[in-house]
């Protein structure tokens, strides 16, 4: 008898669960409570608790050869980095061509998941739902796959600004943020140097009087165009880079990002190395300092009535103040026996089981901060955990899992200062080579020189791309070497956009036999 899975949220993890559960004989059935998919990328102009809001001009920060699924890659014409409305136009294609959309039930809220009476040997689940008229229904299903993501819930730390119920002026979370219009002419400050800290006091400072853009520790700020004008990431992520020692890596990489602009002299020089925060993804924040439209200050030491005052005793009067202070995660449906969040702190195996089940048929996809794209992560999480539901992989003992959550948290604990944002780091290639190795998708590189030389090489010294974890294995795809030899084509195509002039390219080509001309006439002459 086919398994049922309920997948609770139709967002980019959402979806590749169901194709997911399809590819292993799973009968998914996925509850989305909008109307449509894409999750946190589906822009809506109005902010709707406990889903995730982005504003209308947002840009991923992950290019789209590391950023798609490991089997349908982005169109070629595609942009390497995507507005969201080219993100979601992606998301449809994948959901049309897998067939998927039929699988998902739209504008039904999950409402409680919990465990039948005979759990400990069906590892069956009930799943109340409840439709956008209200009404009601309970299910029994095989599996969960909880996919909701962790942008949701606005961390807003009002506690620590004294004053701020003072301040007759208005304040609102970035999640809040939908476009620049309504800063016209005012002095904000934006609290947070993360992604989205930078990204909306760079779009505001267009808009509003001055900016300050306000942090407690700095950050280290990367391009997303790198050299030769390349996509960032596709040179960052390759599997050479992951086998420099890590000391090394961050000289290297701080030693660049100082090249570019000294963040000292921006007043953005953390306290920390790179690589112990999640980096700052910005290429117009440092053009929009040096042009005055944005100061750089420390944190806020406490509010007046009308304006901020600063940890270094500056005082700057102030209209708007916008919270780019991040966000918590919780699972109000489930019970705390099940998953338990304790300021984003939750122990899961790998990221995805949780140790306290009888029966391994829940897991959590897409609960992870990756320094890379999400997208084919949570895919290689969803097959693992398909495979796991069907018997096919077993999970080792609790004994084992609790070790390497352990392992896990004290490496981020030593690595990375204390934050919320970082309890659920990632290395982009490790942890995907972890999750590879339980399903049997890993590359085999050794193999992969005996046998295809050319694929070896792209595969160890080019941007590690998706489609490596569908080479060999379960779900191996016959395209996937084709789709590696070519990646640099898809990249380049979308900014080749004017051609050479013929006349150009002829006298090139002329001058290109003439130089071979010249050389075979002195090889023979050396040779006589």
């Amino acid at each position: 008898m086919t398994k049922r899975v309920a997948i609770i949220g139709a967002g980019v993890s959402g979806i590749t669960c169901i194709k997911c559960c399809l590819d292993e004989d799973l009968e998914p059935v996925c509850f989305e409570r909008s109307n449509d998919i894409g999750g946190l990328w589906n822009f809506q102009e109005n902010v709707a608790d406990g889903k995730a809001s982005i504003y209308k001009s947002l840009i991923i920060n992950t290019s789209k050869e590391l950023s798609c699924f490991s089997d349908f890659p982005v169109p070629e014409d595609y942009p390497n980095y995507m507005h969201n409305s080219r993100i979601m136009e992606y998301f449809h294609l994948y959901v049309k061509h897998f067939n998927l959309m039929k699988y998902i039930q739209f504008k039904t809220n999950v409402c409680s998941i919990t465990k039948r009476a005979d759990f400990s040997s069906t590892g069956q689940w009930d799943v109340v739902t409840q439709d956008g008229e209200g009404n009601s229904e309970s299910a029994i299903f095989d599996a969960v796959l909880i996919a909701t993501g962790h942008h949701a819930n606005p961390h807003y730390p009002l506690d620590s600004f004294p004053g701020i119920e003072m301040f007759k002026g208005q304040y609102l979370h970035s999640k809040e943020y939908k476009g620049p219009l309504l800063f016209e002419g005012k002095r904000v400050v934006v609290i947070g140097i993360g992604n989205s800290g930078g990204d909306l006091a760079v779009e505001i400072s267009r808009h509003a009087k001055q900016v300050f853009l306000s942090t407690r520790r700095g950050a280290w700020v990367i391009n997303r165009v790198a050299d030769r004008g390349l996509p960032g990431d596709v040179l960052f992520n390759r599997r050479i880079n992951a086998c420099v020692p890590l000391s090394f890596a961050v000289w290297f990489a701080e030693r660049i990002m100082n090249h570019r602009f000294n963040h000292e002299n921006y007043g953005l020089q953390p306290n920390h190395r790179m690589f112990s925060q999640h980096p700052t993804i910005n290429d117009d924040l440092p053009n929009r300092i040096i042009s005055g439209a944005i100061l750089v200050k420390p944190n806020v030491k406490q509010f007046t009535e009308t304006a901020a005052i600063f940890e270094d005793g500056t005082l700057e009067d102030i209209d708007v103040v916008v919270f780019a202070t991040g966000y918590t995660f919780s699972y109000p449906f489930l019970d705390e026996s099940v998953v338990e969040v304790n300021k984003n702190h939750v122990s899961l195996y790998k990221y995805i089981f949780p140790l306290q089940l009888e029966q391994p048929t829940l897991a959590i996809i897409g609960l992870i901060q990756p320094l890379g794209a999400i997208m084919p992560i949570s895919e290689l999480q969803a097959r693992w955990a398909t495979r796991v539901f069907r018997g096919l992989v077993k999970l080792p003992s609790v004994d084992t899992m609790m070790a390497d959550i352990m392992e896990k948290k004290e490496k981020l604990g030593k690595r990375y200062v204390t934050s919320q944002r970082h309890t659920i780091q990632v290395d982009y290639i490790p942890y995907m080579d972890e999750l590879a190795e339980q399903i049997g998708v890993k590359p085999n590189l050794k193999q992969l020189l005996l046998r295809d030389p050319q694929l070896a090489f792209q595969v160890f010294f080019g941007p590690c791309s998706p489609y490596q974890f569908r080479l060999t294995g379960p779900g191996k795809w016959p395209k996937a070497r084709q789709t590696i030899l070519t990646q640099w084509e898809r990249i380049i195509k979308p900014t080749k956009t004017r051609v050479l002039m013929k006349k150009r390219q002829e006298s090139m080509s002329i001058l290109l036999k003439f130089m071979a001309l010249l050389v075979v006439l002195v090889a023979v002459y050396l040779l006589l």
